[in-house]
């Protein structure tokens, strides 16, 4: 493995529609189940060597099982052709994938490279758990500016500020340390997983040596899209919000609810639009603005299949994270004692330090399995994209060294000069 783990350079490949941004007017191709089909019109012309999508011409029917013939009937009938062989070097077969597919490649990920993957996210869960729970054991524990901001009916904006020093200080703390966990995570284990779809062995060395060029620019991708939404979102409320402390109130508080309805489900379209930025980041050494273009260009036409299986990983993790950090807490109420209850009840906001660290411990396990899932969900997505509008799966064969699918040339396409999935 070097630097260039990618298998394309930036755009080297069409997936835009016909005319535009280089797609391919038409071509031969295949229908996402991969059998032959009339394709749409921004498929690649490169399709899968002979015997890898169907049967060798001539070559007759596999004969059926012992016992009959399809649907159990004895006879051989007309008409009927072999399953399509196709090639798997890896945890994913070589062809567009179903959602199921999708969801046991992240699964056969942690599997088949379980060292490296629960490395990685168990040390950056620890790491940001770590600091997670000395923040709220020191700086949310300490309620006395709040205690006294109670008992003033009219403090300054200083006394204000003061009384939420603690608690501002602790959030920014938090977040900034889990967002650079999220970031060294979701770039180390999109590495792994591109390595696995190859079937190629990977370390946490490989894979940090790898990631690490691009750990800034990912910052900045997953820094920028909540500012955009965060911008987006001010700007749809800030009418209402002027009308409201102008004008009438109650015509105020409608429009203010009106944008932050728009603002919400212009933020959803966002997030599922930009959602494959980061592997595209990764994978492809995109620039952060380049990777947005990116995962646009890719999701294009493809929105409501992308939200789905976006949508379904989310519930099965919340859904994971339920099963485990549910008893984790319950624990952590019986050895915190009477605290820990008015704690998890919002009655108190001080509590022991056995409470936290017992709930920090679940909170390290559930984004130990969670963290995989999610980047391999998202990575693998971003491969079948390409699967699906470029051909990719001729790349992965080729980096694989699978029979027939020939070596990179200066006719695949690449302009970039790295050999694919290195």
């Amino acid at each position: 493995m070097n630097d260039s783990p990618g298998w394309a350079s930036p755009g080297s490949a069409p997936s835009g529609d016909p005319g535009r941004e280089g797609g391919n007017p038409a071509a031969p191709g295949r229908d996402d189940t991969g059998s032959d089909s009339k394709p749409p019109v921004n498929w690649s012309k490169e399709q899968p060597p002979g015997g890898q999508w169907a049967a060798p011409t001539g070559s007759g029917p596999t004969p059926p099982p012992e016992g009959g013939g399809w649907g159990g009937q004895g006879g051989w009938g007309t008409g009927w052709a072999p399953a399509p062989v196709v090639a798997k070097p890896g945890i994913i077969p070589l062809r567009p994938l179903g959602i199921g597919e999708i969801l046991d490649g992240a699964v056969s990920t942690m599997r088949a490279h379980w060292r490296t993957v629960l490395g990685i996210s168990l040390a950056v869960a620890a790491v940001t758990q770590a600091v997670s729970t000395v923040t709220t054991g020191i700086w949310f524990n300490d309620q006395t500016g709040l205690a006294a901001l109670e008992n003033d009916p009219d403090p300054t904006p200083d006394e204000i500020l003061d009384a939420l020093s603690g608690t501002l200080t602790g959030g920014a703390v938090t977040g900034v340390v889990s967002m650079l966990g999220t970031i060294i995570a979701t770039a180390m284990l999109t590495i792994v997983v591109s390595q696995a779809v190859l079937g190629r062995p990977v370390t946490t060395g490989d894979a940090w040596r790898s990631a690490r060029p691009q750990l800034p620019r990912l910052f900045g991708l997953l820094l920028l899209i909540p500012l955009i939404i965060l911008a987006i979102t001010l700007a749809a409320m800030a009418p209402g919000l002027i009308m409201t402390a102008t004008g009438p109130t109650g015509a105020g508080a409608a429009l203010t609810l009106a944008g932050g309805l728009a603002a919400l489900v212009t933020a959803v379209w966002l997030w599922i639009r930009f959602s494959l930025a980061a592997p595209a980041l990764m994978l492809e050494r995109q620039g952060v603005v380049a990777s947005l273009r990116r995962s646009a260009k890719l999701v294009r036409g493809a929105w409501w299949r992308v939200f789905g299986i976006q949508l379904l990983t989310m519930v099965l993790l919340v859904f994971v994270a339920a099963v485990i950090e549910i008893p984790t807490s319950l624990i952590a109420v019986v050895v915190g004692g009477e605290s820990a209850a008015d704690w998890m009840a919002g009655e108190t906001a001080e509590t022991g330090w056995l409470f936290l660290i017992v709930l920090g411990i679940g909170a390290v396990i559930s984004s130990t399995i969670t963290f995989p899932i999610s980047a391999g969900v998202t990575a693998l997505l971003y491969m079948d994209q390409r699967i699906r509008r470029e051909a990719l799966d001729l790349e992965l064969g080729r980096a694989a060294g699978l029979p027939g699918y020939g070596t990179p040339g200066p006719g695949d396409g690449r302009t970039d000069g790295a050999t694919p999935g290195s």
